[in-house]
């Protein structure tokens, strides 16, 4: 996609857990308000998984748009869903992929990717040194990116230490400090744990029910991309038996809805919204906070 540089007046975003309700609700505000949904989903740029990731049945922006022998980065990412938002004329950017989210809506700064080798030698590192291990060495080479990072998160210490390397911090990568590109209303769905909890475990067994095993089993068969192989669900559908990798998927499904709504949290000037709630009430409300101003400021 070709980058833009038209200027938007404004922008709706929708933010929130796995199973919240944010497909449905965008798509309700697509009918209403003739808006173009962005998809703000890691998992969902890749062709041939619609079931594993949930995929919406409206057409939506950056949904299968690579095979799965590429990989994804949030800076090609971000180039691709600024330009969907400035060619759309009531662009609507939807996720549940904190970073993907955060990039769509500002002028985030990334640091380059590691070289080729790069992450895989860390994953060593972290592996051979152990949780402890590993991150006693990350507070010796970046103390404050420590701080901020668990022991036992293996993908964001191998990730501070591939920035520490490099020249870069982890610290330096907050949630959300940058102001977003153009005056933006961002709205967060929640549930109460043990509401989102039942509503995972029930979307799991459906997915199973719609073929989510045999989508899994035909694409592990083909040539994956080291980001195409972390979509949550492919391996454990492909790889366990089936009760088995339905715990396994839901519990996984769990533990990322903790986390995005940890992330949420960090949304400064969002509005959250109980997405228990009828479809149609929560469109109507969320029309009404756009047209009544509710915009993160613009810088």
């Amino acid at each position: 996609m070709a980058s833009s540089n038209l200027p938007r007046r404004s922008l709706l975003a929708i933010f929130g857990p796995t199973a919240s309700g944010k497909s449905a609700l965008a798509g309700e505000l697509r009918e209403r308000l003739g808006a173009t949904v962005i998809s703000a989903d890691s998992g969902a740029l890749y062709r041939g998984l619609p079931i594993l990731t949930a995929a919406p049945d409206y057409p939506t922006e950056l949904v299968g748009v690579l095979e799965l022998d590429e990989d994804a980065s949030v800076a090609w990412y971000q180039v691709e869903a600024q330009a969907a938002i400035d060619c759309s004329e009531r662009p609507l950017v939807v996720g549940g992929t904190g970073l993907y989210f955060r990039a769509a809506l500002t002028k985030l700064e990334l640091p380059p990717p590691p070289a080729d080798g790069v992450r895989a030698r860390w994953e060593e590192t972290y592996d051979s040194l152990g949780a402890e291990g590993a991150h006693a060495m990350l507070a010796e080479r970046d103390p404050e990116a420590a701080v901020r990072v668990h022991p036992n998160d293996r993908r964001r210490v191998v990730r501070a230490l591939e920035l520490a390397e490099a020249g870069h911090s982890l610290a330096g990568d907050r949630l959300w400090t940058e102001h977003p590109r153009v005056p933006t209303t961002v709205v967060c769905l929640d549930l109460p744990l043990d509401e989102l909890d039942a509503r995972i475990d029930e979307r799991t067994r459906a997915m199973v029910d719609r073929g989510a095993i045999q989508e899994a089993l035909t694409a592990w068969g083909r040539p994956l991309s080291e980001t195409a192989r972390r979509v949550l669900g492919l391996e454990q559908f492909a790889t366990l038996p089936d009760e088995e990798a339905i715990e396994a998927v839901s519990a996984a499904t769990k533990r990322l809805a903790r986390y995005q709504r940890k992330w949420m949290r960090s949304l400064a000037g969002s509005v959250t919204l109980d997405g228990g709630r009828a479809v149609g009430e929560l469109a109507d409300e969320v029309v009404a906070l756009e047209r009544s101003g509710e915009h993160l400021s613009r810088r």
